[in-house]
C-alpha cells in the first residue's frame, strides 16, 4: 500500500497538532475544571471504543454486542500489572498483556459466533461478553465482585489523544487495504463475496480481533484513570452505550464515531445537573436526533467528503 506525505497529509497533521495544543494548554493552565477534564478523558476513551466497534459493525457488517467484555480484559490486565509496576512502563506492559489476551479470547469467540448472522450473532457475542464478566467477577486475582482499587492514575490527555490518532490511522489504513476492501464486500453481500472466492470467515475474524484489541486499549486507559474497577462497570449497558455512539455517528464512518462520542459526551455532561431525569432527557435527545437523521450524523461519509474537491484525495484506480 503506497503512502505519500502530500500537502493534504501535512494539512491534517497541522490540524491535529493545533487541536492537541489547544486542549493541552487549556488543561495544563488549569483553564478547564476537573469535571470537564474527566469528561474529556471519558469522551476520548469512548472514541477509541467506538472506532473499534465501527470496524466490526460499520465496515464488516457484523452485529456484535460483546465490546464491553473485551474492554474489561484490557482494564483488568492493566490494573493487575500496575499493582506490581506502578508506572508508565507498567501501563504499557499491562496494555500489551491485555491486547494479547483479548486477541486470543476474541479469536476463540469469533470462530463459532461469526458463522452466525444478524440477531443470532448479537445474542451470541452478548452471551460471551457476560461469560467474561462473570469469570472476572469470580476470580481472586481480579478482586471478585468487589473489584480492584487504588490503581495508579497514569492516563493523561496526551496519552489518550495519541491512542485516538493511532486508532484512526490503523483503521483508516486497514479499510483502504485489500483486507479492508474484502471486509467491506462482506458487509455489502456476504453470499456474493463467498461466490467470488473471498474467505468471509477469515476477514470477519480479522476485523473482529482488531476491533476487540482497540477495546482492550481503551479498557487499559480507563483503568489507569478512574482508580477503581468493578465487574458491573462492564455489563450489557456499556456495550449498548458504545453501539449508540456508532449508530448515532453513522455506521462506516470514522469521523461520525468521533463526532458522535463528543456530542453525546457533551449532552451527558450538560444534563448532569438534572440528576433525577438525566437518563430520560438523554434518551429523548438521542431519539429526536435519530428521527431527523436516521442514517447518523455522517452516514457512511467522512469529514473529508465535505471538504472542497482540491483538498480531497484523488481515488486510486486499481
Amino acid at each position: 500500500m503506497k503512502s505519500q506525505f502530500t500537502k493534504r497529509n501535512l494539512i491534517w497533521t497541522i490540524v491535529v497538532c493545533v487541536i492537541f495544543s489547544i486542549f493541552q494548554i487549556a488543561i495544563s493552565g488549569r483553564m478547564i475544571p476537573n469535571t470537564y477534564q474527566v469528561a474529556i478523558i471519558t469522551i476520548g476513551i469512548n472514541i477509541i471504543l467506538a472506532l473499534g466497534l465501527n470496524l466490526i459493525i460499520g465496515f464488516t457488517g457484523q452485529f456484535s454486542l460483546g465490546h464491553a467484555g473485551f474492554m474489561s480484559i484490557g482494564a483488568y490486565s492493566a490494573a493487575i500489572v500496575l499493582a506490581k509496576m506502578p508506572n508508565l512502563t507498567g501501563l504499557f506492559v499491562g496494555m500489551l498483556v491485555g491486547m494479547a489476551i483479548t486477541a486470543v479470547v476474541a479469536l476463540i469467540v469469533a470462530i463459532p459466533t461469526l458463522r452466525l448472522r444478524g440477531d443470532y450473532l448479537a445474542i451470541a457475542t452478548l452471551g460471551f461478553s457476560e461469560v467474561i464478566r462473570i469469570a472476572i467477577q469470580n476470580m481472586e486475582i481480579t478482586g471478585g465482585a468487589a473489584g480492584l482499587s487504588n490503581i495508579p492514575k497514569l492516563t493523561t490527555f496526551p496519552l489518550v489523544f495519541v491512542f485516538i490518532v493511532i486508532s484512526v490511522i490503523v483503521i483508516h489504513n486497514f479499510i483502504r487495504s485489500s483486507h479492508g476492501r474484502a471486509c467491506i464486500s462482506v458487509r455489502e453481500d456476504e453470499i456474493a463475496s463467498e461466490s467470488m472466492g473471498i474467505n468471509t470467515t477469515k476477514y470477519k475474524t480479522l476485523a473482529f480481533v482488531i476491533g476487540a484489541m482497540l477495546a482492550s486499549i481503551a479498557g487499559a486507559l480507563y483503568a489507569a484513570y478512574f482508580y477503581v474497577l468493578k465487574p458491573t462497570t462492564f455489563g450489557f449497558m456499556k456495550s449498548i452505550d458504545i453501539l449508540v455512539i456508532v449508530v448515532f455517528g453513522g455506521m462506516g464512518s470514522l469521523s461520525g464515531s468521533i463526532l458522535a462520542a463528543i456530542v453525546l459526551g457533551i449532552i451527558n455532561l450538560t444534563l448532569q445537573s438534572y440528576s433525577e431525569i438525566r437518563m430520560i432527557l438523554y434518551a429523548l435527545a438521542i431519539i429526536v436526533i435519530m428521527v431527523y437523521r436516521p442514517q447518523g450524523l455522517f452516514g457512511s461519509k467522512e469529514v473529508t467528503d465535505f471538504l472542497p474537491k482540491k483538498w480531497q484525495k484523488k481515488k486510486e484506480v486499481d
